[in-house]
């Protein structure tokens, strides 16, 4: 059965080069990955790992225990100009508990990532992702449904109503909305 990596408690480890800009919050247990940036707003959460080659914006608040993959992108402006600066009137971007961005995906602001939820290598998010939604593709479209643990638990868009995870043994049960 999978376990959780237990906290220590540890303070942030940044690789270098990387730079975490000043007024950026970072919590215990954090690790950034070489070549990262992270800026003056940004919330990264106890737990979390960002890959290498991963700028995190102001307005992007990455909860815990959030695996960020390498090359991922955030953005904090829908529609930039240069000509007309936004800040500091970002977009946000939030990718809640436990979710994970893989490698080379781009995330556009404003847009929110469920507890849980798995954005795959590549896929550009362009709307909110639900809790435990695996999404896929350009632009990125649900594809199945993610355990606790990153095992795929279901396929297909729609959740199922109840379903056990088979690598860990969790049961999840979806609220089906109508509509």
């Amino acid at each position: 059965m999978l376990q959780r990596r237990p906290r220590t408690g540890s303070p942030p480890r940044v690789h270098a080069p990387s730079v975490v800009a000043e007024g950026a919050r970072l919590g215990a247990d954090v690790v950034i990955g070489a070549f990262c940036f992270v800026a003056s707003g940004a919330v990264v959460g106890e737990g979390t790992r960002i890959q290498s080659h991963t700028s995190v914006w102001d307005g992007v608040e990455l909860g815990k225990d959030v695996f960020v993959g390498p090359g991922a992108q955030f953005t904090n402006v829908r529609h930039p100009r240069a000509a007309f600066p936004r800040s500091p009137h970002w977009d946000r971007t939030v990718v809640e508990d436990g979710a994970t961005v893989g490698a080379n995906a781009t995330l556009v602001a404003p847009v929110r990532i469920g507890s849980c939820a798995m954005v795959g290598a590549g896929a550009v998010v362009t709307r909110d992702v639900p809790a435990h939604a695996v999404v896929a593709g350009n632009p990125a479209r649900i594809v199945g449904w993610a355990c606790e643990c990153g095992e795929t638990i279901a396929r297909g868009s729609h959740p199922p109503i109840e379903v056990a995870c088979t690598v860990c043994g969790r049961s999840l049960v979806f609220t089906v909305v109508a509509g």
